[in-house]
This record gives C-alpha cells, sequence and structure tokens, in this order.
C-alpha cells in the first residue's frame, strides 16, 4: 500500500528551460482563476532537461504573459477574473521555483502539500456563499410575498421543510469546512514537522468539505427557487446567478473526484494526490 502525495497533472504542460538567461517559462494554460487580476500565478511547469515537473510562481506583470480573452467569458462566475494564458519566455527567479511536484512520494514536503488543501477550501467558502446566497435572498421573497401558489403562506408545510433541509445541508456543509479549517491551521503552525499522516488526514477533511460544499451549493440553487416557484425565473430578481455560479464553479474540479480520495482514503488509506489548485 503506497501512502505517499502524488502529482496529478490537469493541464497542458508548460515547459521551464534553463539557460544563460536564466529559467523560462512557455507555453499555454487552459484556465487560471483569478489571471485577470493576481500578482502571481502558481503553475505547474516540466523542467525541459529532466523532465521533474516543478510548482513554479510567475509574475503577471511579466509582457510575456498574455491573458486570453473570450475564453473566460462563461454564464456564471465571471468575477472570477479567470481565462487561459500564454507564456511567452517569461523570466523565473530561483526563489519563485517552489519545489517539485514528482511522481515520487518522497520529493514533496508534507508542508508543502498543504497547497492541496487550502485550495479545496479556498473552494468550499465559495460554495457555502453560494448556498448561503441563495437561501437568504429565497426567503426575503418567500416572507413577502407569501408563497408562490394562491392559498399558500411562509408556514406551508412545502416550504417550511424544503428550507429547513437545504439548512441542514448548508449549516452541515459549513461545520465541516470549519472543521478542515482548523487542522488546516494546525498543520501550518507545525511547518516543516508535519508528517505524511498528517498532511493526508488535513488534506482528506478539505476534499469532504468541498464535497458537502459542492452538493448543498447546487441543492440550495435549485430547491430553493421550487419553493420561490415559477417568478424566480424572472430577471429581475436574479435568481438564476446563483445556479450559474454553483454550475460554472464546479465543473473545473467535479466532486466526484473529491468523493473517490474520501473514499479511496478510508477504506485503503491510500493518501490523495496532490494536485495545484485552480
Amino acid at each position: 500500500m503506497v501512502l505517499g502525495r502524488r502529482a496529478v497533472p490537469r493541464e497542458p504542460r508548460l515547459t521551464l528551460t534553463s539557460g544563460r538567461g536564466g529559467r523560462l517559462v512557455n507555453g499555454r494554460q487552459g484556465y487560471a482563476t483569478g489571471v485577470l487580476v493576481a500578482d502571481r500565478l502558481a503553475v505547474r511547469a516540466t523542467h525541459a532537461d529532466t523532465g521533474e515537473p516543478l510548482a513554479v510562481l510567475v509574475d503577471t506583470a511579466h509582457p510575456g504573459v498574455v491573458c486570453g480573452g473570450d475564453d473566460g467569458d462563461t454564464f456564471g462566475q465571471r468575477l472570477a477574473a479567470g481565462g487561459s494564458v500564454e507564456f511567452d519566455a517569461v523570466p523565473v527567479e530561483d526563489d519563485a521555483v517552489l519545489g517539485p511536484l514528482s511522481w515520487d512520494e518522497d520529493t514533496l514536503s508534507p508542508f508543502s502539500g498543504l497547497a492541496a488543501p487550502t485550495g479545496r477550501l479556498v473552494s468550499a467558502q465559495i460554495c457555502l456563499g453560494i448556498a448561503q446566497g441563495v437561501l437568504a435572498e429565497a426567503r426575503e421573497y418567500t416572507r413577502a410575498v407569501h408563497g408562490p401558489w394562491p392559498h399558500t403562506s411562509p408556514r406551508d408545510p412545502y416550504a417550511l421543510t424544503t428550507y429547513g433541509e437545504l439548512t441542514v445541508a448548508t449549516l452541515s456543509a459549513a461545520a465541516l469546512a470549519d472543521q478542515a479549517l482548523e487542522a488546516l491551521d494546525g498543520g501550518l503552525a507545525r511547518g516543516e514537522d508535519l508528517t505524511d499522516d498528517e498532511c493526508a488526514e488535513i488534506t482528506v477533511l478539505a476534499a469532504a468539505a468541498e464535497a458537502a460544499a459542492s452538493r448543498a451549493a447546487h441543492d440550495a440553487t435549485a430547491r430553493a427557487l421550487d419553493v420561490v416557484g415559477a417568478r424566480s425565473a424572472s430577471s429581475a430578481y436574479g435568481f438564476d446567478r446563483f445556479w450559474r455560479n454553483a454550475r460554472t464553479h464546479t465543473l473545473y474540479d467535479p466532486v466526484a473526484h473529491r468523493l473517490h480520495e474520501v473514499g479511496d482514503y478510508f477504506l485503503n488509506g491510500e493518501h490523495p494526490p496532490f494536485t495545484l489548485p485552480f
């Protein structure tokens, strides 16, 4: 049984070359969240000579970093400032090479591996914000309009049950995210003393939190509108933005991947793979 972290490539390879002028990154990345506003991007680049995958920080202010345009025009999460990005001979300082992302479990330190659960918990908070947001607005609408059907009210059993189920799911996901965040804080405090097993446990907790938050967001953005009724489709209320944002955000890393990691760890003790967060 292998109990290490393995790096899983998700993007076409960027290359890192070394020469007299220093290190350079070249290639194209299909999507990067925040690329239009970020000061630095953490990317995966393969060393041209050794084939070793490396985590690299790139300065987005360099003229060799060219952001895509229309490919970031999604039907949701428009404020993510994401899109494709081209790297044309972008220089990389020595201290901007964070470390290897090798398939060899002994190459990446457990402390460096905490980058993965950190990204998972950012994603979980986005999903929780979407779920909480749609529930808050749907609640105010239901209170004001008194339900979508004749002779209904905020005391309608169907509305109460639906809001109850969605509230329980969202609160449960939030509690799990808090637990994972507390574990992550503890791991960061341990620094280089963090062990492989501790890193794996934190990563699994973060994966579970992201999975729970993703499901809460999908359920809330769909079922809350059932309570609001047909008028929720009116653009005047903007309820559609919650569904669009949840749907778009979770497409980049489907919840099935997180559930697979949690199940493999629970059943087989397999450590989750290391992946750079989007």
